[in-house]
């Protein structure tokens, strides 16, 4: 456990900071300091750490040896002295509700993850997930570069950590679609803490399989994000529905218009993923959108796979 230990320590030593265009310094803290769960370190599959200043979050995917675990906790005892690090949670998501363990500190009221100059609401210890997803960072930054002056489609927007990079790119417009209106509340908050004009930002708390009717009237869409759940009891199974949203895309779409296309389940591979559009056809590989080196996998077909798609024809 001393790799878990010694990775902590170096990611919240490390406070990265980006420049602005106004050369303003910015905070750029958010990440992830343990990434067990790619099988690269061995035994140590179940847990992950994250770094949302000043807070240290621990997930467990499985139990722990109870041995393990009560040597875990006095290790992780030698933060309690480091004054940057206010609140230490372990989360044990294998469990029922995914309830939370407060170490250190307590959890604080209002708590934002910040990346690339933005902030984005995080929810730590009401879900089981905090409503940032730090593997996509690049996919964020992939987004960042070609929204300005763009159309955007956000499906499965969530919490809208996307709409917020686009429209803080200057995006023309940005719909996101979700059903979850909870996750919509926060991405409007979301918005609203960047201080960004949502007039041209639209939420719709809708089933997609029922709403191409209101998603076509805000279109056509120069870009489209495909970020589902890869499996939602009673909404969306990935083996049997991203195929119906992969054969509407081209109707929503510009000529020569792109998807990012993500799939983040450890049982369904590129393979999977790269199948469903020539099934669908009329679209060209462009490129794959590489995890962030924090994330790093034995094998990539197991994390998150993000690959972005043109329009041809």
């Amino acid at each position: 456990m001393q790799i878990i230990f010694d990775k902590i320590i170096e990611g919240v030593n490390d406070r990265s900071t980006l420049v602005s265009a106004t050369n303003e310094t910015v905070c750029d803290d958010a990440r992830r300091l343990f990434h067990g769960r790619g099988h690269c370190y061995d035994q140590l599959e179940f847990i992950t750490v994250d770094w949302f200043t000043p807070v240290i979050l621990v997930s467990f995917f499985k139990a722990p040896e109870e041995k393990w675990l009560d040597g875990f906790k006095r290790g992780m005892a030698a933060f309690n002295d480091v004054e940057k690090i206010k609140s230490i949670i372990f989360q044990y998501r294998y469990l029922q509700g995914a309830p939370c363990e407060i170490l250190k500190g307590e959890v604080p009221d209002t708590l934002n993850a910040h990346e690339n100059g933005l902030d984005f609401r995080l929810a730590v210890g009401k879900n089981q997930n905090v409503g940032f997803f730090l593997d996509m960072q690049n996919c964020r930054q992939w987004l960042k570069d070609q929204a300005p002056g763009k159309k955007i489609l956000n499906l499965f927007s969530y919490t809208c950590a996307f709409s917020v990079v686009a429209a803080s790119s200057g995006a023309k417009s940005v719909v996101n679609m979700d059903m979850a209106k909870g996750a919509l509340s926060t991405g409007k908050t979301n918005h609203k803490i960047n201080d960004l004009d949502t007039k041209s930002v639209f939420f719709f708390a809708h089933d997609i399989f029922k709403s191409w009717g209101k998603i076509r009237k805000y279109g056509p869409y120069d870009c489209i994000v495909v970020d589902p759940p890869s499996f939602q009891r009673g909404s969306f199974d990935a083996r049997k529905d991203y195929i119906k949203i992969v054969n509407k895309l081209s109707e929503l779409l510009t000529a020569d218009g792109l998807v990012m296309a993500c799939l983040n389940s450890p049982e369904l591979d590129f393979a999977f993923l790269r199948e469903l559009f020539a099934q669908a056809g009329g679209f060209q590989e462009q490129e794959v959108i590489p995890v962030p080196d924090s994330f790093p996998e034995v094998d990539k077909d197991k994390g998150l796979k993000t690959v972005v798609f043109q329009k041809i024809g």
